[in-house]
């Protein structure tokens, strides 16, 4: 199944977390009780962080792949001439070069959400996680500022 999959049926799976709770979080706010009207209200507000994270991480992957066919129409993706280990992964001394380059042209161009997107992508390969997301989030508020808010 595709990430796009997974995330839609986990967003359904959200949705309906959401009415099973709203209905028993009704209940207890309902009942008259103060324990089971915090106890609803806390019901109520846990499904409600719950979608909004799942929300916010369905728009980071649209904006991502909105950026990633921008680059790619340009012709500004990296070329994948990586050497890779068994499981498929970047090898490090090419992912540290890529990284190297990268980094050099983030600091050339720090206003540049292509900068900050290649970027992210070698630190991906880098196997910097943390780092690339804060990366990508960087490119996304680059993007989304010359876009006029496009891609959420």
């Amino acid at each position: 199944m595709t990430p796009r999959r997974w995330a839609w049926l986990l967003a359904a799976a959200v949705a309906a977390y959401l009415v099973l709770a709203g209905v028993r979080g009704w209940a207890l706010v309902t009942s008259g009780q103060p324990t089971g009207v915090l106890l609803g209200i806390a019901v109520f507000a846990l499904p409600v962080v719950g979608a909004w994270v799942v929300w916010r991480e369905i728009a980071f992957g649209y904006a991502m792949q909105a950026m990633g066919a921008q680059l790619a129409s340009e012709g500004d993706l990296p070329v994948d001439d990586f050497a890779r280990t068994p499981s498929g992964r970047i090898v490090p001394e090419d992912a540290q070069r890529f990284l190297a380059a990268e980094r050099e042209r983030v600091e050339a161009n720090p206003e540049d959400w292509k900068s900050w997107y290649r970027f992210g992508l070698a630190l991906d390969a880098a196997r910097d996680r943390r780092r690339a997301r804060a990366a990508m989030r960087e490119a996304r508020r680059l993007w989304q500022a010359t876009t006029g808010g496009a891609g959420g």
